[in-house]
C-alpha cells in the first residue's frame, strides 16, 4: 500500500477546508440531485421486511432486468442480465472487481494517459503493474502505441470515454481497433463509460461492448453517479463475459456481499426516468462549459485548453516550471479556488491542471473560473 498514490480529491479537499471561502473546481460531480421518483423506490423497499436481509450478490432481479433493457436500447448490447450483468457499489467497485478477476500479481494492465487516478490505484493495489501509454495532442487514443505496449504479462487494456480528466471522447474507429487487438491478443478490454450521457457538439459516445463478438473479451462499466445525481448512493453496474461471472461474484461476495438493497430500489426508479432526466439538467452544465472555455481563452499564451468534448472536465497544459501540486496550493491559499493537479492522472511530462465544472450553479461557477483565470494570470506572470 505504500506504493499506491494518495487519493488526490481528499488532499485538495483538506486544502479547501483549511481556506474557508474557497470555490472548488475539483470534485467530479454534478450540481443536481436524483429524481424525486427514487423515494418511491425507498418506500417500496420499506414495505417488505425481507428487503432488510442479504440479497443476491449480483443484484436484485428487477434492477438487472431494467439494466438489460437500457443496454439494449441505448448501448446496442443484447445481453442476458443473469449471465453477464453485475450491480456494483459504483463503477469504481466494478473496476476493482474486473482487475481482481482477470489478473494475478505481477501482471500488467495498460492505461492510456491521462488516466483516471483510481484506475491506476486499483491496478497497483492488485499487485499488478500499470503500463502507461501516451495519447495524442488532443488526448485521443493511439492504438498502435497500445499494441506496442502489450507483453506476455498484459491482461487488459483500459479505455475511459468520455474521459476523466481530459473530457476527450474517443473516436469509434480507435475503440474498435483497440477492441479488435484485444480479441486477437487474447486480453480484456475494460471500457469505462461512466460519463456516457455527457457528450457535446458532434461528439458521439461508442460502446465497444456492442461490437459483434466483443462480449467474450470486453468488460463495460457504468455508473448512476453522474447522470442521476446519485454519487453518494454508490450504484453502478458492469457487463462482463459470461465466464467471469463466478470470479466476479466471489470477489463481490467477499468485499460487499451485495450492493445496498435500498439503493438498488432507488436506482430502479432512477433508470425508469432514463436519459431525459440528465438531459433536462444539462443546460446549466453546458452554460458552465461555455463560461469556462471563454474565460480560459484569455490565457491562450500561457495555457493550452483541451477540446473537452465530453464529461465535465477541461485539462489545462500550463506553461510553467512550477510543480502542479504547488500551483494548486497557491491557487487555493492566495485566490480561493481549487483545481486538481494533472500528476494524479499520470501527466508527468508537463504542468497540467484538471478543471471540473459540473458541480456548481452558474453564478458560482462564473465566480470560480474568474478566480482561476485571475490567479493563473498573476502566478504565471
Amino acid at each position: 500500500m505504500q506504493g499506491v498514490q494518495d487519493p488526490v480529491i481528499p488532499i485538495v479537499g483538506e486544502m479547501v477546508r483549511d481556506n474557508p471561502g474557497t470555490i472548488s473546481l475539483g470534485q467530479g460531480v454534478v450540481y443536481y440531485g436524483p429524481p424525486d421518483s427514487v423515494y418511491e423506490g425507498i418506500r417500496s423497499f420499506q414495505a417488505d421486511l425481507e428487503n432488510h436481509k442479504y440479497k443476491l450478490v449480483q443484484g436484485i432481479p428487477c434492477l438487472l432486468a431494467a439494466i438489460q433493457r437500457k443496454l439494449a436500447q441505448e448501448n446496442g448490447m443484447d445481453v442476458e442480465a443473469q449471465d453477464r450483468v453485475v450491480v456494483t457499489a459504483g463503477a469504481n467497485m466494478g473496476f476493482m472487481n474486473a482487475v481482481l478477476a482477470v489478473t494475478d500479481p505481477g501482471d500488467e494492465v495498460i492505461l492510456p494517459v491521462p488516466y483516471f487516478f483510481n484506475h491506476e490505484m486499483a491496478v497497483t493495489i492488485a499487485g499488478c503493474t500499470p503500463r502507461i501509454v501516451p495519447t495524442d495532442e488532443q488526448y485521443q487514443l493511439l492504438p498502435e502505441r497500445i499494441e506496442e505496449a502489450v507483453t506476455e504479462k498484459t491482461r487488459a487494456v483500459v479505455t475511459t470515454s468520455p474521459n476523466n480528466p481530459s473530457g476527450a471522447v474517443y473516436a469509434e474507429d480507435d475503440l474498435r481497433a483497440v477492441n479488435e487487438m484485444c480479441r486477437r491478443r487474447n486480453i480484456y478490454h475494460i471500457s469505462d463509460e461512466a460519463y456516457e450521457y455527457f457528450a457535446y457538439e458532434d461528439a458521439r459516445v461508442f460502446s465497444p461492448g456492442s461490437i459483434d463478438g466483443a462480449g467474450e473479451h470486453t468488460i463495460s462499466l457504468y455508473s448512476l453517479s453522474k447522470a442521476y445525481g446519485f454519487a453518494s448512493w454508490r450504484v453502478g453496474y458492469m457487463v462482463i463475459p459470461e465466464d467471469l461471472l463466478d470470479p466476479v461474484r466471489k470477489i463481490q461476495d467477499t468485499i460487499l456481499i451485495c450492493p445496498p438493497v435500498v439503493c438498488q430500489h432507488a436506482a430502479l426508479q432512477a433508470l425508469g426516468e432514463g436519459r431525459p432526466y440528465c438531459t433536462r439538467n444539462m443546460k446549466e452544465i453546458l452554460d458552465n462549459r461555455r463560461i469556462v472555455r471563454e474565460e480560459l481563452s484569455r490565457l491562450s499564451s500561457k495555457v493550452d485548453v483541451g477540446p473537452a468534448q465530453g464529461a465535465f472536465y477541461i485539462l489545462l497544459r500550463i506553461d510553467s516550471p512550477e510543480h502542479p501540486v504547488d500551483l494548486v496550493r497557491k491557487l487555493v491559499e492566495r485566490h480561493k479556488v481549487a483545481v486538481i493537479p494533472g500528476t494524479a492522472f499520470g501527466m508527468e511530462d508537463a504542468c497540467s491542471l484538471r478543471v471540473a465544472y459540473g458541480s456548481l450553479r452558474r453564478d458560482t461557477a462564473k465566480e470560480g473560473i474568474g478566480r482561476l483565470v485571475g490567479g493563473l494570470t498573476e502566478l504565471l506572470g
